[in-house]
């Protein structure tokens, strides 16, 4: 199994950005979704999750200013970022819990980083 995350970019402050990630590989279910982010010097951070389900969670730091969604199929994850500051400046990493057998427990799996840079 395997995240592939993308869109990430350079940006001026107050401007949007979108990022996508999408599950590839055999599974047969994926669960609870997410993204994080991680700044220099700084500790991998959680931004947003989405249930299979559709229920959203958002770190205080960017509500209002940022949307998590699903495509119908529940492979892909995306955020759209609007309002962007330079500290949201960072390497961005989604994040999937998915199960690849009925009867086997899920596991977590993760994206390569896609780095977002938000200019002043």
């Amino acid at each position: 199994v395997q995240l592939q995350a993308s869109g990430g970019g350079l940006v001026q402050a107050g401007g949007s950005l979108g990022l996508s990630c999408v599950a590839s590989g055999t599974f047969v279910s994926i669960y609870d979704m997410a993204w994080y982010r991680q700044a220099p010097g700084k500790e991998r951070e959680l931004v947003a999750t989405i249930t299979r389900g559709g229920v959203t969670n958002y770190a205080d730091s960017v509500k209002g200013r940022v949307t998590v969604s699903r495509d119908n199929a529940k492979t892909s994850v995306y955020l759209h970022m609007s309002g962007l500051k330079p500290e949201d400046t960072a390497a961005y990493y989604c994040h999937a819990t998915i199960r690849m057998r009925w009867g086997r427990a899920e596991s977590d799996y993760w994206g390569q980083g896609t780095l977002v840079t938000v200019s002043s």
